[in-house]
């Protein structure tokens, strides 16, 4: 008896899929819920499961074909493949000799002319240029559907961005006081991205046009922090939110960030961990990104571009030491977020991480 392998519903707002790699191939047997396809969404990808055990039958849909939400793409057939035996090979007869009377004497080849030497040897041809070659590859739903959110967001939101440098002092002080602490009682290593989530959420709450968008004619202020971060995946840049980011602990924010890297990379996340997210905070840094200008996720009015951790001069008391500096970068929405809430927000990201004390005492 044959069941169907159906395109299962991946989000409520997607109704067509694209194939990706088939998984096993025709003839294979598959236990039940062995993956057996990968469906390819713009903006997840996800594992088809087997329904039952069986043998894979056919397979309608090939690899960049489309499919809609409930197209059957191939069938399975029940029970195992039957074992196949060889069979022995088969012996070649030796041919049999010619009737000695009808062996025949041929006669001797006549011998070959001798080659008329050429007066000139002919010019070698140009080798191919191997380094010349071109591989055209078609882009996936995920990174068509990136390319199409950073174009309407530069088409259809006033962007513009604004800097400012932190000192990483304090920050780092207390990773190394409490580092072996914090990773005997939570089993992870305390990185950098809590502290900046924690200070984002403290300086959306001074400057809430920030966490707010635009939707029509209206402005919708939200008052909970879905917190945006960006990983780079198995098929580029996704964006999953921390839910009610400011409930979250110090070590919640690090294992979720954590588990969304792994996620990532194996092409595991889901739509829903995806989809909504108030403000984003993309860390070039861990890529070597010295300064950038980040891109706003539509539709939200800001994100926070982190980047690389650099020991430089600066002025401290009346003196030049050196500190361990970074460069922080605000892109906001100008339609809602004006440039002294911006440069508010950013001085506050500043202040609170110079003197992460602050995210305690709430000054």
């Amino acid at each position: 008896m044959a069941v169907e392998l159906v395109v299962p519903s991946v989000g409520e707002s997607i109704t067509e899929v694209e194939i990706g790699d088939w998984l096993k191939n025709e003839g294979d047997h598959v236990d039940q819920d062995d993956p057996v396809v990968v469906i390819e969404t713009e903006k997840v990808t996800v594992e088809l499961p087997a329904p039952a055990s069986g043998v894979i039958a056919r397979q309608l849909k090939r690899k960049g074909e489309k499919a809609a939400v409930g197209d059957v793409i191939g069938y399975l057939e029940d029970g195992r493949p039957a074992a196949t035996v060889e069979a022995p090979p088969k012996e070649t007869p030796a041919p049999s000799p010619l009737p000695r009377e009808s062996v025949r004497a041929e006669p001797a080849p006549a011998p070959a002319p001798a080659p008329t030497p050429t007066p000139t040897p002919a010019p070698p041809s140009a080798p191919a240029r191997a380094d010349r070659e071109e591989q055209v590859v078609p882009m996936t739903p995920i990174r068509r559907r990136i390319a199409e959110r950073l174009v309407e967001a530069q088409r259809n939101a006033a962007l513009l961005t604004t800097f400012n440098q932190a000192d990483m002092s304090a920050v780092m002080t207390l990773r190394k006081q409490h580092q072996e602490a914090f990773q005997s009682k939570y089993g992870i290593k305390l990185g950098l991205l809590p502290f900046f989530v924690k200070a984002s959420i403290d300086a959306l709450k001074l400057i809430p046009q920030i966490n707010a968008e635009i939707r029509g004619e209206n402005i919708v202020y939200r008052n909970y922090y879905d917190i945006g971060i960006a990983i780079g995946g198995g098929k580029g840049l996704v964006v999953p939110a921390l839910r009610n980011a400011d409930r979250m602990s110090f070590a919640e924010i690090e294992k979720a960030i954590a588990d969304f890297a792994v996620r990532a990379r194996e092409n595991k996340l889901k739509v829903d961990e995806l989809q909504g997210g108030t403000f984003t905070i993309s860390n070039g840094g861990v890529y070597g990104s010295m300064l950038s200008t980040p891109i706003v996720n539509p539709p939200q009015s800001g994100v926070l571009g982190l980047h690389a951790i650099e020991d430089r001069p600066v002025a401290r008391d009346g003196a030049v030491v050196i500190r361990p500096m970074m460069y922080l970068a605000l892109t906001y929405d100008h339609r809602i977020v004006d440039g002294r809430e911006a440069v508010t927000f950013l001085k506050r990201i500043k202040e609170v991480i110079e003197d992460p004390a602050r995210m305690l005492l709430e000054i």
